[in-house]
């Protein structure tokens, strides 16, 4: 789990951290742009070490955060938390972001309703090109 190394891998790391499934999946990530080490742009194989400064994007999600551990290895949740430590104004923004989405779900849920006999009548036109 935890590594005596200096070093590890970018895609190791992100997978051990638990951001990621699976390896293949942080990869793909790396390689789109999603993740980036001190501000820049990276690949799977850069070596990170302590104290590097990680900005990873996930969807709506932008986490930023500085890496205090190394690790190889994927382990418990609880020890992949203590591989890095987020940043205050990340978990602010987090925050706000998560009560934003559940504002806006909360919202659909209210503004649907069941179709009436017209819109399931248009709706099977559209869907078949008339």
């Amino acid at each position: 789990m935890l590594s005596s190394h200096h070093s590890v891998r970018l895609d190791k790391w992100l997978w051990a951290a638990r951001f990621y499934k699976t390896r293949r999946l942080a990869v793909d990530a790396i390689q789109k742009g999603k993740v980036k080490i001190n501000g820049e742009k990276s690949k799977p194989a850069r070596m990170i070490k302590p104290e590097d400064l990680l900005s990873i994007s996930q969807g709506p999600h932008h986490i930023d955060l500085t890496v205090t551990g190394m690790a190889d290895k994927r382990g418990p949740a609880r020890v992949a938390q203590t591989l890095y430590q987020e940043t205050l104004e990340s978990k602010i923004r987090g925050q706000k972001l998560s009560l934003q989405l559940k504002t806006a779900a909360q919202q659909v849920i209210f503004d649907q309703k069941k179709p009436d006999q017209r819109n399931r009548g248009l709706s099977r036109k559209a869907k078949r090109g008339d």
